[in-house]
């Protein structure tokens, strides 16, 4: 069966510098565990044709479709704050570009395709199942949480184990982005000193991301703009990143990397996940900070763009930064003042989420759940002493008499809410059913967090539950 791909490859047209062109190495058995039927439609793919031997071939790299020219990207990027002046896909592949159905350029990409020129020694350029299977999962619950993000189209097994912690099953996600330029992309062509690839990838991006931005500081502008929304967005919803390197910050304005990324259960602004952030650098209330000192660094990369005089241009830049603390606050309390049920804005609303946020930390309440039940009058319950919440609940509700269109009230807190997440528990529980060939829960999962904001169904409710003790998962791993 023929599979087709409607490439127009723009990236591919950049000078050569800016990537390795190379195939992907092919596996021994590829299986085809999860295919995105919503997004193949939207990417005008046949589904039943990505579901044939030959289109599991293409999502495993075993085999390429016409028009894909495959490259591995080069970029740099800092990592908990130190600099590696090259890193690249070192285990990924970008096949090339479609123009979806809403006339939108999107990526396709294949992660765990095996070496490329950027992989680093030692490295065996494959990804793990579990890991292949965690993306899978996430990315598309915030999709559907409408968090901008990098999707994901299917999930391929390999047949071949690779090695980690221990020999594990291998696996293959084919991603879909907006694109895959990163902060780190700039900081690549600027250690050289190579202005004229820093021009050209200024254009490039700013044709396609940004096409009412005027010139570097108008793209640094609008990054700025689109990234404060985006760890707003995280925040609301209780998600920790993990890893918030440069080269793991999309230009796009996109969640990119679903490593060792988490959704909190009890609340802690201090709350960590990540196997290898010792220090706690990408905790969860640390994210509007680390994004600050990424787009620092973005900013830093475009200096030679920016301005004739290298004063002018350090002094232009930073009067855009500058904007930055007051568009993360205001993104911030639209989204929190959201999730009590506020339409209009008062001094104090800030304090009053403030408040409530404080309350729950000190109570080990549930984030996601407490925030939901609010709509149903039983938030106390997730209260260590439901008194603490009660307190606040008196002042919330005299606020709330100031609000107009009370009777939506519990409409509004529904769609500002999450019933369920995908809790890291759930999370694994799938992956470790997968890895034995059982894809039931991974489904049951992906099923229910495709409507986040609904009731969950009866056979459905157990997904909300937060995390037994001897169920918590207190680590999580890079894994791809």
């Amino acid at each position: 069966m023929t599979v087709t791909f409607p490439f127009d490859n723009s990236y591919a047209r950049l000078p050569e510098r800016f990537y390795i062109r190379q195939g992907p190495v092919p596996v021994r058995a590829p299986e085809l565990l999860l295919l995105n039927l919503t997004l193949a439609e939207e990417l005008g793919l046949d589904a039943d044709a990505l579901r044939s031997p030959e289109g599991t071939a293409i999502l495993a790299g075993n085999a390429l479709p016409e028009g894909a020219e495959p490259l591995a990207q080069a970029y740099a990027g800092h990592q908990f704050g130190g600099f590696s002046p090259v890193l690249g896909d070192g285990r990924a592949l970008l096949l090339g570009e479609v123009i979806d159905r809403s006339g939108r350029r999107r990526d396709i990409q294949l992660k765990g395709s095996g070496l490329t020129g950027f992989s680093r020694p030692g490295s065996d350029g494959r990804a793990p199942l579990g890991a292949v299977i965690r993306e899978f999962i996430v990315s598309e619950a915030m999709h559907a949480l409408a968090i901008p993000t990098t999707r994901s189209l299917a999930a391929v097994a390999t047949g071949e184990h690779v090695r980690r912690e221990a020999l594990l099953p291998g696996g293959v996600l084919t991603r879909v982005a907006a694109s895959h330029i990163r902060v780190g992309t700039f900081q690549f062509f600027a250690a050289r000193g190579d202005v004229a690839a820093l021009e050209a990838l200024r254009d490039h991006v700013i044709a396609r991301h940004f096409p009412e931005a005027d010139g570097a500081i108008g793209l640094l502008e609008a990054v700025i703009a689109s990234q404060a929304r985006l760890v707003a967005a995280w925040m609301g919803v209780g998600f920790i990143h993990g890893v918030m390197n440069t080269d793991n910050t999309a230009i796009s304005g996109e969640t990119i990397d679903f490593g060792p990324c988490a959704f909190m259960d009890a609340f802690h602004p201090g709350t960590v996940y990540s196997s290898i952030d010792h220090g706690g650098r990408y905790a969860y209330m640390r994210q509007p900070e680390i994004l600050a000192w990424n787009l620092a660094q973005l900013a830093t990369a475009l200096l030679p763009l920016v301005a004739e005089t290298e004063e002018e241009a350090l002094e232009t830049a930073q009067a855009a930064m500058q904007r930055y603390p007051d568009l993360v606050r205001a993104a911030w309390a639209d989204v929190f003042t959201r999730k009590i049920g506020l339409t209009t804005r008062e001094d104090d609303d800030v304090a009053l989420v403030a408040d409530l946020l404080e309350r729950m930390a000190a109570q080990e309440a549930d984030f996601t759940n407490s925030f939901r039940a609010l709509k149903d009058g039983a938030s106390r319950d997730q209260f260590l002493e439901p008194e603490a919440f009660d307190q606040w609940e008196a002042r919330w509700r005299a606020r709330l008499a100031r609000e107009p269109g009370l009777e939506a009230l519990p409409e509004r807190l529904a769609s500002a809410n999450p019933a369920v997440i995908p809790r890291n528990h759930r999370v694994e529980q799938a992956i470790e059913a997968a890895i034995e060939g059982d894809l039931a829960p991974a489904s049951r999962l992906i099923t229910a967090l495709a409507r986040p904001f609904d009731d969950l169904a009866p056979d459905m409710a157990n997904l909300a539950r937060p995390p037994r003790t001897e169920e918590r998962v207190l680590q999580t791993f890079c894994g791809t």
